[in-house]
Protein backbone atom coordinates (compact mmCIF):
# COMPACT_ATOMS: atom_id res chain seq x y z
CA UNK A 1 0.00 0.00 0.00
CA UNK A 2 1.27 3.28 -0.89
CA UNK A 3 0.36 6.89 -0.26
CA UNK A 4 0.35 9.88 -2.62
CA UNK A 5 -0.22 13.22 -1.56
CA UNK A 6 -1.39 16.14 -4.20
CA UNK A 7 -2.32 20.09 -4.21
CA UNK A 8 -5.61 20.62 -5.86
CA UNK A 9 -8.18 23.60 -6.04
CA UNK A 10 -10.98 21.16 -4.41
CA UNK A 11 -11.59 24.22 -1.63
CA UNK A 12 -14.91 22.83 -0.12
CA UNK A 13 -17.09 19.99 0.82
CA UNK A 14 -19.30 20.29 -2.04
CA UNK A 15 -16.35 20.04 -4.38
CA UNK A 16 -15.24 17.33 -2.96
CA UNK A 17 -18.25 15.58 -2.81
CA UNK A 18 -18.67 16.57 -6.85
CA UNK A 19 -15.00 14.77 -6.73
CA UNK A 20 -16.25 11.73 -4.94
CA UNK A 21 -17.81 9.17 -7.09
CA UNK A 22 -15.13 9.36 -9.81
CA UNK A 23 -12.42 9.28 -6.80
CA UNK A 24 -14.48 6.24 -5.56
CA UNK A 25 -14.56 4.69 -8.89
CA UNK A 26 -10.89 4.33 -9.05
CA UNK A 27 -10.10 0.57 -8.80
CA UNK A 28 -6.16 1.34 -7.48
CA UNK A 29 -7.47 3.79 -5.01
CA UNK A 30 -8.32 2.28 -1.53
CA UNK A 31 -9.14 5.27 0.50
CA UNK A 32 -8.65 9.19 0.00
CA UNK A 33 -9.47 12.71 1.90
CA UNK A 34 -8.94 15.89 1.06
CA UNK A 35 -8.24 18.95 3.30
CA UNK A 36 -10.15 21.98 2.65
CA UNK A 37 -8.38 24.02 5.42
CA UNK A 38 -5.12 23.49 3.99
CA UNK A 39 -3.95 26.30 1.82
CA UNK A 40 -2.53 23.88 -0.56
CA UNK A 41 -5.90 21.70 -0.15
CA UNK A 42 -3.90 18.78 -0.51
CA UNK A 43 -5.52 15.51 -1.67
CA UNK A 44 -3.87 12.17 0.07
CA UNK A 45 -4.73 8.72 -1.72
CA UNK A 46 -3.86 5.53 -0.62
CA UNK A 47 -3.56 2.40 -2.35
CA UNK A 48 -1.91 -0.21 -4.56
CA UNK A 49 0.07 1.09 -7.25
CA UNK A 50 -1.43 4.46 -7.28
CA UNK A 51 -1.37 6.02 -10.57
CA UNK A 52 -0.82 9.92 -10.28
CA UNK A 53 -2.95 10.02 -14.17
CA UNK A 54 -5.35 8.46 -13.13
CA UNK A 55 -5.94 10.32 -10.16
CA UNK A 56 -5.62 13.66 -12.04
CA UNK A 57 -8.17 12.36 -14.69
CA UNK A 58 -10.72 11.59 -12.00
CA UNK A 59 -10.56 14.75 -10.10
CA UNK A 60 -10.71 16.52 -13.83
CA UNK A 61 -13.79 14.71 -14.81
CA UNK A 62 -15.26 16.85 -11.93
CA UNK A 63 -14.11 19.69 -13.36
CA UNK A 64 -11.21 20.36 -10.75
CA UNK A 65 -7.77 20.07 -10.93
CA UNK A 66 -4.67 18.28 -9.00
CA UNK A 67 -1.55 20.21 -9.70
CA UNK A 68 1.08 18.48 -8.56
CA UNK A 69 2.39 15.95 -5.91
CA UNK A 70 3.16 17.81 -2.67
Amino acid sequence: METRTFRTDLNCNSCVGKAKPFLDAERTISSWSVDIANAKKPLTVKGHHVDAEAVRRAVGKSGFHVFEDI
